[in-house]
């Protein structure tokens, strides 16, 4: 299969090398401000011309047809054209003519699909692909190629209208052995339905890019596969069909790239969010750091608080809003007054400043939601269907089907649910053999009623998710979405996160069903609402960029603050900006064991990448970890010279780096000493040793900075520790007098006090000690550690960090214009 996909995209490639072009004709030509297009008698593109310099982009030695057309799984490339002043008529095999409106708009070009012949017999039709000579930067989402001089985009100018190609028959891109992982930027074509690198409405060739979009008659029930199923159906969709497909061809300056793709938002009657009266893809403070936190009607005020403590003025409820994801009913835990409490929560968060925003699993839908029980909804997602072959009464525990196909798929078959009629029945498996029957089969599911069903009754496996979630259909989809339109109205709520967003394959829309929801819950925003909005997501398709606000994708949950999904998290600002995205480094959570060097490792990254985050914080997480206060003055303090673009480009550079670590010191309202860390762990183990063998360990560490007092910080692991000494460069010893239980952490930041802290970073005791003498010289040093280990097992241990300053830069605050 991976060979015959491979040979699909090659074949307008190995098209094209068949073909000759001395005796095509040009029969249209249009010029835009900055763009010239010409159109020859085969219908396909002659020439993407810059119409300063007259450089032609179209890649030489290839063919470029405007629209082709797929009927019976083969691909058609256009035999002739003729055009008649807008309107290009492209002729096909067997007859078959489209025409295609053709309009300059100054910005842009836009094609239109009126009309088809045979247009039931058109299994879709494909924009381009349009090859380019372009390979520096390569937005494979946002559908633009650029180099320094020039930029050449593809715009899809209605949501059935689809970013890409029909690579497969789930609308999403194969895993192609093509291109190397590396390949282009860091773009990842051969990963497969991820996050992100998705190949859609642009993609790399070996000497350039092409550009390419599409849109399928959805009007015939189809098999395909997805979603963890090798059989699923699509049923028949009416939107219309290919009549209406259109596309906007467009191109610049590379640095006017952006603005171009606004303008074709305004004049084509795309999304286009406006945040505090600036559009969201410029808006700098469309990557600002949020919080997230269980407010609610009774503390909504205290988590208000907190934000703007945190010197951020956005905080999204931590997703248990709802009693049940599908009607989106207001959990009366959080919120006791449902619409009108939270509608209350916003309106104070106005008032100090703070957006109130939600998360929401998009079409996921709990087994306690009305959706489900005690009437399921017909509309639940399917895998699908088949018919019992004999009658069943309300006790019977075996089910005998006709055929086993959509039910005996157990990879993504999370609730083993079947729907007959009203009723929700489980099932245990399916037998290997005919008869076919679901056994073990527990009636009544989720609170439905078991009743008796006759034989040549439909049954329907429901498609779910490993949320022990159902999904939804297209129609249940739209429904969904405007429940959540209207919440937002009601209540003023000004953020959203659409996570899940791939549940909404259950549609059978692939790619155009993930942004079914938010683009159906954004067109029945109020205008009012839409003035001071940010979406974000965990994913998105090119339509859908033009309605989100930013991508926030990297979950805390698995590590700390320095190995939670980091390496991706770096890797995805390449992704960012490649397609105009604003920088995002996801989500990481404050615990109360949470260190300031921990938290300053994190905002010196943000600074660095000019990313954004979302810190998942509680109120009694705040009051247990002692740190709160110096932890959430320097969140402020980083966010507020990092939005007001206060550090330079080297800083940028070498925060980038994920061994290095940086700190702030505040030292007037609108400037700060940003200062470069060199830091090191070491560990000093119990051991066992001759009489009279040193237990001490050595360490060498090279202080990059001048020579100075290092701080330090000493842990007890699985062990308490006392009679701690510590030796620099074989001569200037330190004996600390105090004993370290197992888990506390004594630190040293200067002066002449340590403090011991236990894990939570509450002081536990203050030590008066003189440490003039535990100076490093600049460069080579060696430290020596010795210690008397009490109930320690084999692994206790005494953990050692030294932390001696490197350069520090004077850092002013800039404009902080909102």
């Amino acid at each position: 299969m991976k060979h015959l996909l491979s040979a699909l995209l090659l074949s307008v490639i190995a098209f094209a090398a068949s073909c000759s072009k001395p005796n095509e004709t040009l029969i249209l030509s249009r010029s835009t401000t900055a763009l010239e297009m010409g159109i020859n008698d085969t219908g396909s593109l002659a020439y993407l011309k810059d119409t300063k310099t007259k450089t032609d982009y179209l890649l030489k030695d290839s063919i470029a047809p405007v629209m082709s057309i797929r009927i019976n799984n083969n691909v058609l490339h256009p035999k002739s054209a003729t055009a008649n002043d807008s309107i290009l008529n492209l002729v096909y095999k067997n007859g078959i003519v489209a025409s295609i409106k053709i309009k300059e708009k100054g910005t842009h070009f836009t094609f239109e699909l009126l009309n088809i012949t045979n247009n039931d017999e058109v299994e879709l039709v494909i924009w381009g692909p349009y090859p380019t000579s372009i390979q520096k930067t390569i937005g494979e989402t946002v559908g633009v190629v650029r180099n320094d001089d020039f930029a050449i985009g593809i715009q899809a100018l209605n949501i059935k209208t689809l970013g890409g190609y029909p690579w497969n028959e789930s609308d999403r891109m194969p895993a192609f052995d093509i291109f190397k992982a590396d390949d282009l930027n860091n773009m990842h074509p051969k990963n497969d339905g991820s996050v992100l690198y998705r190949v859609e409405a642009a993609r790399p060739l070996a000497n350039g890019s092409s550009l390419q979009a599409y849109t399928r008659n959805r009007t015939k029930q189809r098999i395909y596969s997805d979603m963890g199923h090798d059989k699923i159906v699509a049923q028949p969709y009416d939107d219309g069909g290919v009549i209406g497909s259109k596309i906007a061809l467009f191109g610049s300056s590379e640095d006017e790239a952006l603005n171009i793709i606004g303008a074709i938002e305004i004049a084509e009657g795309l999304p286009h969010p406006i945040l505090n009266g600036e559009w969201i893809k410029t808006n700098k403070h469309a990557s600002a750091a949020y919080l997230i936190t269980s407010f609610t009607e009774s503390n909504v005020d205290e988590a208000i608080a907190l934000t703007k403590k945190a010197g951020l003025n956005s905080l999204k409820h931590n997703g248990k809003t709802f009693e049940s994801w599908g009607h989106f009913k207001l959990s009366k835990e959080e919120f006791p007054n449902g619409i009108a409490g939270l509608k209350e929560c916003v309106e104070k968060g106005a008032v100090e400043g703070v957006n109130l925003g939600i998360h929401c699993l998009s079409n996921f839908i709990t087994t306690n939601d009305p959706y489900v029980t005690p009437i399921p909804d017909k509309r639940l997602a399917k895998v699908g269907s088949s018919t019992i072959l004999e009658d069943i009464d309300e006790k019977s525990t075996e089910i005998t089907i006709a055929d086993p196909d959509f039910f005996n798929q157990m990879k993504n078959n999370s609730l083993k649910t079947v729907q007959i009629g009203d009723e929700l029945i489980r099932y245990a498996s399916v037998t290997d053999k005919a008869p076919w029957r679901l056994t073990d089969c527990q009636r009544g599911a989720f609170n439905t009623k078991a009743t008796k069903h006759s034989a040549k009754t439909n049954i329907a496996k429901l498609l779910d998710h490993p949320y022990k979630v159902f999904l939804s259909n297209a129609d249940l989809t739209q429904e969904m979405s405007k429940t959540l339109a209207n919440i937002f109205n009601q209540t003023g709520l000004q953020q959203i996160s659409f996570d899940g967003l791939e549940g909404n394959r259950s549609t059978g829309l692939g790619t155009y069903g993930e942004t079914l929801m938010p683009y159906t819950w954004y067109t029945h925003l109020s205008e009012e609402t839409k003035k001071h909005l940010i979406v974000d997501a965990s994913r998105t398709t090119h339509f859908f960029w033009h309605i989100y606000s930013r991508m926030n994708w990297g979950e805390p949950w698995y590590a700390g603050f320095r190995e939670s999904q980091v390496e991706n998290r770096f890797n995805n600002q390449a992704y960012f900006q490649r397609n105009y995205m604003p920088g995002m480094l996801g989500w990481f959570k404050m615990t109360p064991e949470t260190s300031i060097e921990d938290m300053e490792w994190m905002l010196a990254k943000s600074a660095g990448y000019d990313a954004g985050y979302a810190l998942v914080v509680d109120l009694n997480t705040v009051a247990k970890n002692g740190n709160s206060d110096k932890i959430l003055s320097l969140i402020g303090d980083w966010e507020k010279l990092r939005l007001s673009n206060s550090f330079s480009e080297s800083q940028k550079e070498v925060m980038r780096d994920k061994t290095k670590e940086f700190t702030l010191e505040k030292i007037a309202d609108d400037k700060w000493i940003w200062k470069e860390m060199i830091s090191e762990i070491f560990t000093h183990s119990k051991k066992v040793r001759q009489p009279g063998e040193p237990l001490n360990s050595t360490f060498n560490f090279t202080n990059l900075g001048e020579a100075q007092i290092a701080n330090f910080s000493l842990k007890a692991d699985k062990c308490d520790v006392k009679n701690i000494e510590i030796e620099i460069n074989n001569y200037k010893k330190i004996i600390i007098p105090v004993e370290i239980k197992d888990g506390q952490l004594l630190k040293y930041t200067g002066g002449d006090k340590l403090y011991l802290h236990d894990e939570s970073w509450k002081v536990i005791k203050t030590i008066d000690l003189d440490l003039s003498d535990f100076k490093l010289k600049k460069d080579e040093n060696v430290i020596s550690i010795d210690c008397k280990f009490n109930n320690a097992d084999k692994e206790g241990k005494l953990k050692l960090e030294i932390r001696a300053q490197g350069k520090d830069e004077t850092i002013s605050l800039k404009d902080t214009k909102p």
